[in-house]
């Protein structure tokens, strides 16, 4: 069995997310089924574009699903930050797919504005306006399942549904408007605008997975401040190299390397440094290595901190066997 030391665990239980995504993925599904049906019963685009996103939202949930029970087995010789990484890669699955049902539904949708079907309105109406109810319910479901435990795919979840909820009501919408003014075009008009938020809601969970794909510093920190901070603990004189990056939401890397100062011991800088990041900023994971700019060669670099600490003749006062 593979067994090592980790400050963090590289695993997650999140037995609040379960819950919440399995009650939401069983009323999705149900409901799904009841769009569809409905969709080709009364011949609405905006009612089948609705369960198309619904659809999406069944693979976005099963692949939630996935991401979280493989999250919660340890790591491995060959993953050594466990499965965490896969509520990422599932998270930018789900962007994918968002992304790809708005662009059929708009591109259908414009397809129907130039030859507006005929739509049966009042059972359009009848089940929109159920799902009007389901996605209420499942929005205060994910919104308190966010608020107990953070995780992209609950949050990518509840984006989904919030375009769900905003599509809900335009359905309700067209369909009321068209009962009164007869216009059968804005059935297609009200599911190309459904189609746009789906689209958006897609952007937006595409672009932070692939920001933890690229391993960018997280936007809740500043590199810079950090930095700072690390710089103002008793024996460091010197901070670069510096990268930090998230494995998965709420479990972030840091590494950086530190010029100490020769009068103090090492391995007491590195203490203060990870007990300050774990204090105030909540990082566990920090590998902090410790230089000598007369030792460790750094180019350019190295020999403007010399300069500038005057201690470019300065003997180290120890050396190292190559």
């Amino acid at each position: 069995m593979f067994q090592d030391f980790h400050h963090q665990l590289h695993t997650k239980q999140q037995t609040a997310s379960k819950r919440t995504l399995w009650i939401t993925l069983w009323i999705t599904v149900f409901f799904t089924l009841v769009e569809i049906i409905g969709g080709f019963v009364s011949n609405s685009l905006a009612l089948l574009s609705d369960s198309a996103h619904m659809i999406s939202d069944v693979i976005a949930l099963s692949l939630s699903m996935v991401a979280i029970y493989l999250a919660s087995r340890p790591p491995t010789p060959r993953f050594t930050f466990g499965f965490l990484r896969f509520e990422i890669i599932a998270a930018f699955l789900n962007g994918l797919a968002l992304a790809a049902i708005s662009i059929g539904i708009m591109i259908e949708g414009i397809r129907r504005l130039i030859n507006p079907p005929e739509v049966n309105y009042p059972v359009m109406l009848a089940i929109s306006s159920i799902g009007l109810v389901v996605n209420i319910v499942l929005t205060i479901v994910l919104s308190r399942g966010m608020k107990e435990e953070e995780n992209l795919n609950v949050k990518s979840a509840l984006w989904h549904f919030i375009g769900d909820l905003l599509s809900s009501i335009g359905v309700i919408v067209s369909a009321l408007l068209i009962l009164a003014t007869g216009w059968h075009w804005l059935d297609a008009f009200i599911s190309i605008a459904i189609g746009g938020i789906i689209l958006v809601g897609g952007a937006r969970i595409l672009r932070e997975s692939c920001l933890v794909l690229m391993e960018s510093v997280p936007e809740a920190y500043d590199l810079e401040q950090i930095k700072g901070d690390i710089r103002s603990i008793p024996g460091v004189e010197d901070v670069h190299e510096m990268h930090l990056w998230a494995i998965s939401s709420g479990h972030y890397s840091l590494t950086a390397h530190v010029f100490v100062n020769r009068d103090m011991q090492p391995l007491c800088v590195i203490l203060a440094i990870n007990e300050m990041l774990k204090e105030k900023y909540s990082i566990v994971h920090a590998t902090i290595q410790t230089e000598h700019a007369q030792i460790h060669p750094h180019g350019e670099y190295g020999r403007r901190f010399l300069e500038e600490h005057g201690m470019e003749d300065e003997d180290p006062g120890f050396s190292c066997p190559v």
